[in-house]
C-alpha cells in the first residue's frame, strides 16, 4: 500500500502556550482539547484539514537549545502547508511580517512560497501550488530557477482567487 499524505508533525518547543498561540493566531490553526490531559502538550488542526490533528506540540522548557538542523547538520529543514488562493498567501505575508516571522519568499514557478520561523526558530513554508490545468511549458521550465516571489505578477497570471493545487494536491 502506498503512503498517501502526511497526517501530522510533532514539534518539541520551549513553551507550548507561546507556540500554540503563534500557530493559532498567525496561521489559523485550531487548538484541540485532546492535549489538555497531557501536561505540556497541545494538538492543533489546520483550517480546512480533515486530519485528527496536524501539529502536536510538546514542551521541553525554556533552557532548550536552538535547533541544529540546517545546511551543516542532518535533520528536518521545514514543514510545508498549502493555501487555496494567492490572496490567502498574500494575507499571510502581512501576518508573518507583523510578528517578525517571515524569512523569505520564493517563486519556484509551479509553487509560490513563503518561508517563516515559529517562536522556537523552526522553519516552515506556506505555498500556493499552480493548478494542473495551468501548468504550461513556461511554468515547467521555470522550475530550474528559483526567483523572488512577486505575488502581484502571479495574481495577474493565475488569478487572485484561483484555487491552487487542483489536479496536483487534490481533485
Amino acid at each position: 500500500m502506498p503512503i498517501t499524505r502526511l497526517n501530522h508533525a510533532v514539534l518539541y518547543v520551549r513553551n507550548v502556550e507561546r507556540s500554540a498561540t503563534f500557530y493559532s493566531e498567525v496561521l489559523g490553526f485550531r487548538r484541540l482539547g485532546m492535549g489538555d490531559a497531557i501536561r505540556g502538550a497541545a494538538f492543533l488542526q489546520a483550517p480546512g484539514s480533515t486530519n485528527d490533528h496536524d501539529i502536536g506540540l510538546f514542551e521541553i522548557g525554556e533552557a532548550a537549545g536552538p535547533t541544529t538542523a540546517g545546511r551543516n547538520q542532518v535533520g528536518l529543514y521545514h514543514l510545508a502547508w498549502e493555501v487555496d488562493t494567492l490572496d490567502e498567501l498574500e494575507s499571510l505575508v502581512h501576518r508573518l511580517q507583523d510578528v517578525g516571522a517571515l524569512v523569505g519568499a520564493s517563486d519556484h514557478s509551479t509553487t509560490k512560497s513563503l518561508y517563516a520561523k515559529d517562536p522556537d526558530g523552526i522553519e516552515f513554508e506556506v505555498a500556493w501550488v499552480v493548478p494542473a490545468d495551468q501548468l504550461d511549458e513556461a511554468a515547467l521550465a521555470g522550475r530550474a530557477e528559483i526567483k523572488p516571489l512577486d505575488i502581484e505578477a502571479a495574481k495577474g497570471r493565475y488569478g487572485a482567487d484561483t484555487r491552487g493545487g487542483v489536479g496536483i494536491s487534490h481533485s
